[in-house]
């Protein structure tokens, strides 16, 4: 493949997959203004090796899964913030029903490492071995981060528990 046509192929893979990918990266993140970043340097990084790359989505992937706890871990390096004697502004909190934004909120309150685990293992359905491999870890880390990333969940919002007993509601199993 010449350098024409492997340019193609990944501007084809960029516009036909890009959006799948978002997704995983906001699942993966929790913030919008994060995913352009992390989808940005995930596709730079194929680009370079585009032309070896056999599976490149499963490439794609993994490198959304590692920057992201790779981001993670520098952000717990970074001094912490200073407090002032100002409180910030706030708004009002009303109760939320949606089950989307419910769950929205609980996942942006969990470690990268155990959000990646519950994207891989419940909304991509990986297996166990599966999701340690793309993670670069053991099966036994999989399983204990999810346990502690649904107990974690559970405790954070007790309306999810029907959520994470498997009980999900059609609204957030449509994608």
């Amino acid at each position: 493949m010449d350098t024409a046509q492997a340019r193609a192929a990944f501007e084809e893979f960029v516009a036909a997959r890009s959006a799948a990918l978002g997704r995983t990266a906001y699942l993966l993140t929790g913030h919008r203004q994060d995913v352009e970043d992390l989808l940005q340097s995930a596709l730079a990084r194929a680009a370079v090796r585009w032309a070896g790359l056999d599976e490149p989505e499963a490439y794609v992937r993994r490198v959304l899964y590692t920057q992201s706890v790779s981001r993670w871990r520098a952000l717990r390096r970074r001094p912490p913030e200073l407090l002032t004697d100002q409180l910030p502004q706030t708004a009002a909190t009303e109760p939320c029903h949606d089950t989307r934004v419910v769950l929205d909120l609980a996942l942006r309150r969990l470690t990268p490492k155990q959000r990646a685990v519950l994207v891989l293992r419940f909304y991509e359905d990986r297996s166990e071995s599966q999701a340690a491999e793309l993670l670069d870890c053991s099966v036994g880390t999989v399983k204990s981060q999810t346990r502690h990333a649904l107990m974690r969940l559970r405790v954070l919002n007790p309306q999810l528990a029907q959520l994470v007993d498997g009980r999900l509601p059609q609204e957030v199993t449509a994608r």
